[in-house]
Formats: C-alpha cells, structure tokens, sequence
C-alpha cells in the first residue's frame, strides 16, 4: 500500500523490502497513543508559557540535544480503505548522538501471523538498520537502509518516526496556537497546536537530520503536516503527534487514493544511559528479500 509511493532505484527497493515484513501501510499507538510519559517534573527553569510559540517549539530538537538519552515509546497509525492498522515500538535514544535503539512490534492482522517476532531497529544518522524483519534474511543478520534515499525520510517507512526527526519537525512549525497547560503520567505539560512546513523544518534541522528531512520534504504529496506538540517546564518535549499525507498508487484499476498515517512519540526518562552499537559490515545482509 504505502510502498507503491516510491519510485524505482535504491530508495523503491528499501521500501520493497519493509513491505515483505508488513511495516508500510500501519498506524501507531503507543498504549492508546496518550500517557506513557514519566520522568521528572522539570525544575521550571524556562518559563514555557510566557514565550512565543514559535520560539518553544523551534528549540526543542535543542534542549533535547542538551537532556542527552531518554526512553522512548512509538505507535504509528495508518487508516486506508477502511481498514486501521497500529505499530508499537519502545526503546531508548540520545538526542546528542541521534543514535538510538527500539523493538518494533507488528500487529499480528498485519503480519499475517500469531507469532511474530519484534523488529529490533537502530537509528543513525542517515541510516536505518532492521533485524527479523524480512523473509529470507538470516536470523543473525541486519538490513541497513539509507534513509536520505528514501521518498519519506524514514518518517514513516521504518514504522517509527526517529524522534529527533519528530522534533526538528516543529523547526518548520506556523500557524501555532498555545492550547494550555495539562497533565501528562503526573508531569504538567504545555500544549501547541500547529502546522510544521517539511521544506522549512529540512532548511532549519540540524545537519544530521537535514538529508532524510529533504528527501521528505521532496516526496510527501503535502508539505503541511499537522501536530500536536507537548513539552514539559524545561521546554523538554514529552509527547508529539504528527499526521503526514501522501498519495498511494491504486493497483490496477483502481483509483490512487490518500494515506495519512498518524505517528505518535513518548518521551520520559530524561538521562537514561543509551548504547547503540552498529553492526559490522559482514553483519550486514545484502541479498534479496523474498516476498511472502
């Protein structure tokens, strides 16, 4: 479904392959996409409330680059012809490094199975790196995807949106309305609502994000992508969710319809320690995926 987006040459194969392990075309939600947060209150050290908009949100890759590690809980969510599928994923990442690691869980209607074994990812800059997530590739071996090759960035594809994607977004944010303060899993959050432009968030992220943001920036049928941003006192994020739009070919016949796929990021657990050690080149599979 999703993957009939992408056009031949590399990024048309990556996208192939996560097919076979059904993570195109699903929705996340994390425990019901609310909660989930935690970790400390924050010590009021910026007023958040008293600021621009504009201003908060466009700091927030920042400050979490400054809060280093932090725990992590996913869910994407894609609804087309009327059928809903969600993706879970839980894990750590640091934002210094943007570096992180995650088990991804299909659901089983996805899969096609009722057992299914959690995708282990790791995130890196410009990279993607995915085990037990295609038939046909050795139990001991990793498939690495170039992400800037992709037509979406990685924001959808991997099923997980990287989360220091998800908060350079808001980099690109206008049209913000500050919609109060409220209660997070015990920690008092301010609520933004607003509209992130792709092209400008990829203009303004750091260089590591900047690759896999212009590829997005360049392949979704839509530059708008609507959210909802949560950050706690410190200005720390602790809650988004995004809705990207793109067109899906139709198979044969049919009529090319319009996905949205809604992704959703907890963040909770400021400091905690995150080792991500990347495979060795001869860890690294590179043969075909078989479909089915």
């Amino acid at each position: 479904m999703v993957v009939q987006q992408y056009r031949d040459g590399g990024g048309a194969r990556a996208a192939r392959a996560l097919a076979v392990a059904g993570v195109i075309a699903v929705t996340a939600g994390c425990v019901g996409g609310g909660g989930g947060g935690g970790g400390s209150d924050g010590s009021g050290q910026r007023a958040v409330a008293a600021e621009r908009p504009l201003d908060v949100l466009g700091r927030a890759a920042g400050v979490l680059a400054e809060a280093g590690g932090a725990e992590a809980c996913t869910s994407m969510e894609t609804a087309a012809g009327g059928t809903r599928v969600t993706i879970r994923g839980e894990g750590t990442y640091d934002f210094r490094t943007q570096m992180g690691r995650l088990k991804v869980v299909l659901p089983t209607d996805a899969a096609g199975a009722d057992d299914r074994r959690p995708i282990t990812e790791l995130l890196a800059p410009g990279a993607l790196y995915m085990k037990n997530r295609g038939a046909g590739v050795p139990d001991d071996k990793w498939v690495r995807i170039d992400t800037t090759a992709l037509e979406d960035g990685n924001l959808v594809t991997g099923g997980v949106t990287d989360p220091m994607a998800a908060a350079e977004l808001l980099r690109g944010a206008a049209d913000v309305t500050y919609e109060g303060k409220s209660e997070l899993a015990g920690v008092t959050v301010h609520h933004y609502r607003g509209v992130a432009d792709l092209n400008r968030a990829a203009r303004t992220a750091s260089p590591q994000s900047r690759g896999a943001l212009s590829a997005a920036a360049k392949g979704f049928s839509k530059d708008a992508v609507p959210f909802d941003a949560y950050l706690d006192e410190e200005g720390r994020l602790r809650k988004v969710r995004h809705r990207f739009s793109f067109a899906s070919e139709g198979r044969e016949g049919q009529e090319a319809a319009e996905v949205t796929v809604v992704s959703t990021l907890l963040l909770y657990g400021f400091g905690a320690p995150v080792t991500v050690k990347l495979p060795d080149e001869d860890d690294i599979y590179t043969g075909e995926i078989r479909q089915g």
